[in-house]
């Protein structure tokens, strides 16, 4: 066989995602907020884009998922992508038709009621310096040392190291930090907890040598060893459960009563309300971060008809087809949004009637499974969104988690046992702190068949103590 260069001809098939899908992929995961930014940026570069009125049309009702009678989607398309597309650009077919998303006056959800935090502890401070501070100079100084505190209002900079900064005495920083930490909120300004705890106690008076002795020993008290405490302090128990009583009124961490630099309130993407009727829920986005897009086409008319040139008229039908396929990809997302969370609803109906105990294992599979899609498409929906019902505002991942053995053989969601620890642990006895081996005996008398490592490591997640800091804990409750 000669070797050589030559030209052939090859035909072949290949699939190939186009920019467009792409996009759609990436509004899918994106959230409310983040989809009315994304509107935001459309209607700016595409003139023929318009936002339109927040109203249902009339004569008719919106559609909403009855869980009992039909599946949300039932006979329209919704979006569904193979995560393996991604890798091999793959297009997935034609879009169905699709009309532009439209909302309600009652969506439910009021984005003007949401309280947003309009004073952060900076701003709180600021206000104070010049009713404080001797001189421009100190004042000066005392906005520096403000800018380094932290959320919770401690200083987290070293003073010689703010002296080096600024060039000045470190007597002034000192000076400027007592100014400081003499504003509003008690505490604030103080290097270390004991020094916290001691400025509200400075100011409530109660800083004498015994409550000096014990703020300086809080690790002491952490550890239980209240005999210790009582000899070095030189007090008796009502005296030292006195000071443990007003030690613990104090605030540890006083800027947290402030806002930071920018209120991140949750807003729901989907809004679940029990069911008229026949239906189970109610299940609708919320609407009110979702502006209904339409296509002006009166303007399309004027500007196509006032066109003169190919190029200018190239463009006018490039922003159409642009403005078509953004109301067609924000109502794909609709319907997969309300797809997914619909089959969520029903896979969890009993934390929804009766609380957190009712929780079921559940995976992305097996939803991708019950809805007719893929795994990655699931997971994608999940992202970044929340769920508002009767019982609060909830991540959608947070339905999904695995199970542990129990005694009807459905398995209960680890969210479930979780919750069980927790009112197990706080219903305990103070003089019968329940160990892990107590806990999984309990845990097995009612259904749930977990090791003492399992209980051990849902217990230490939640953020309770082992059976001897409980212990302490509660006696240290038990004597202020």
């Amino acid at each position: 066989m000669a070797l050589g260069p030559r030209l052939d001809l090859r035909q072949s098939q290949s699939l190939v995602m186009t920019p467009q899908l792409q996009q759609a992929i990436k509004l899918l995961a994106l959230s409310n907020l983040e989809i009315e930014a994304f509107i935001g940026d459309a209607l700016e570069s595409n003139p023929l884009l318009e936002a339109g009125e927040m109203r249902e049309r009339d004569g008719e009702e919106p559609a909403e998922p009855d869980l009992h009678d039909s599946t949300p989607g039932d006979g329209e398309r919704a979006l569904d992508i193979d995560e393996s597309a991604l890798d091999r650009d793959r297009d997935t077919g034609d879009w169905s038709e699709a009309m532009a998303s439209g909302g309600g006056e009652n969506s439910g959800f009021d984005l003007e009621n949401r309280e947003d935090v309009a004073l952060s502890l900076a701003d709180h401070l600021e206000q104070q310096v010049g009713t404080c501070a001797p001189c421009q100079h100190t004042a000066f100084i005392a906005h520096h040392l403000i800018a380094q505190l932290d959320e919770a209002g401690y200083l987290t900079a070293k003073l010689q190291d703010v002296a080096n900064a600024l060039n000045v005495p470190l007597a002034d920083v000192e000076r400027a930090l007592e100014c400081v930490q003499s504003m509003d909120p008690t505490g604030v300004g103080a290097r270390d907890l004991s020094e916290c705890l001691a400025l509200q106690a400075k100011e409530a008076d109660r800083y004498d040598p015994c409550m000096e002795v014990m703020i300086n020993n809080l690790d002491l008290i952490a550890k239980g060893a209240f005999a210790q405490i009582k000899r070095i302090c030189r007090v008796d128990d009502e005296d030292l459960a006195d000071m443990l009583s007003e030690l613990r009124s104090y605030n540890p961490k006083p800027g947290l009563a402030f806002g930071g630099s920018g209120a991140s309130a949750v807003v729901p993407d989907v809004l679940i309300t029990e069911g008229k009727g026949e239906a189970a829920w109610d299940i609708k986005l919320n609407e009110a971060t979702l502006p209904r897009l339409v296509v002006n086409r009166s303007y399309y008319v004027e500007l196509k008809e006032g066109s003169p040139g190919k190029d200018a008229k190239s463009w006018l039908n490039e922003k159409l087809a642009d403005a078509n396929w953004l109301i067609k990809a924000l109502d794909q997302r609709q319907k997969t949004i309300l797809k997914t969370a619909a089959e969520i609803v029903k896979q969890q109906d009993g934390f929804f009637r009766k609380g957190v105990s009712e929780l079921k294992p559940l995976t992305l599979a097996k939803v991708a499974e019950a809805i007719e899609m893929h795994e990655s498409t699931v997971s994608r929906v999940t992202s970044n969104k929340f769920l508002h019902c009767d019982r609060g505002t909830f991540e959608l991942k947070y339905f999904f988690s695995s199970g542990v053995a129990s005694a009807d053989g459905e398995g209960a969601s680890a969210e479930a046992v979780k919750a069980r620890i927790k009112a197990l642990t706080d219903a305990e006895d103070p003089k019968k702190i329940l160990s892990d081996d107590a806990l999984v005996d309990l845990l097995k008398t009612e259904g749930f068949d977990l090791a003492r490592r399992t209980v051990a490591k849902y217990r230490e997640a939640i953020g309770i103590g082992s059976s001897v800091q409980r212990r302490r804990a509660k006696k240290l409750a038990a004597m202020s």
